[in-house]
């Protein structure tokens, strides 16, 4: 972190639980009821998994415009979601803090539409710790991480070199898409067995509570 210059928070995990209101399985299996009215074979695909980022991937797959339109309601019931999804992750409040009080930029780098991340940060009053949001890049699903495409583009829009960020994440796609791109990544394990698959995937550092990554901002 000594050498970070700009920090990048992953959304979902890190600072927010985006579906804690409105569970994950219930938006995927909407979108894939909105899928399967137009291409059957595409829905049923998709009926094999609870993860809306998946349906998303598999209505691209299928085709652009009804790509488009699943990913319209997703992005509408993610921004729904987030209204409901309560308060922050314990620690995220005070990490995203510490990294702006510490003199570092701070950007959200997510899977998730900018969109939702936008409001939660309204509801909650941190818009102010957060430079910019890189989402979801619209109609174009293929270049969420693990493609390094949004840590490259974070580092353009903070007008660094990608060497000099580090980003904050709670997945294997977030470690491949930071070590892909050059930059260095914290493995947030906020789940038990995750410490273990975030060694193996050779994260730079890993812990399971914002708080001690507030902490270090302190001193690093």
């Amino acid at each position: 972190m000594a050498n970070a210059r700009v920090v990048f928070f992953d959304f979902d995990g890190p600072v927010c639980d985006v579906f804690a209101g409105l569970p994950a399985p219930e938006v995927a299996k909407q979108l894939t009821s909105l899928l399967s009215s137009q291409d059957e074979a595409a829905g049923a695909k998709a009926a094999e998994t609870d993860d809306p980022i998946e349906v998303l991937r598999i209505a691209h797959e299928a085709g652009a415009a009804i790509g488009r339109e699943v990913e319209q309601a997703l992005t509408a019931a993610e921004v729904e979601a987030v209204a409901v999804a309560g308060p922050p992750t314990p620690g995220a409040v005070e990490a995203l803090r510490a990294a702006r009080s510490s003199g570092r930029e701070v950007l959200v780098v997510s899977n998730n539409s900018a969109e939702c991340v936008q409001r939660f940060l309204e509801i909650h009053g941190l818009g102010g710790h957060v430079a910019e949001i890189v989402g979801r890049p619209v109609g174009q699903p293929h270049l969420m991480k693990p493609n390094p495409f949004p840590i490259i583009t974070a580092a353009e829009q903070a007008r660094v070199g990608v060497e000099d960020c580090t980003l904050i994440g709670d997945s294997l796609t977030d470690v491949q898409a930071a070590h892909t791109a050059g930059a260095t990544v914290i493995a947030y394990a906020n789940k038990p067995h995750k410490a273990a698959l975030f060694a193996e995937a050779g994260a730079d550092a890993i812990t399971d509570a914002m708080q001690a990554i507030a902490d270090a901002f302190t001193t690093a």
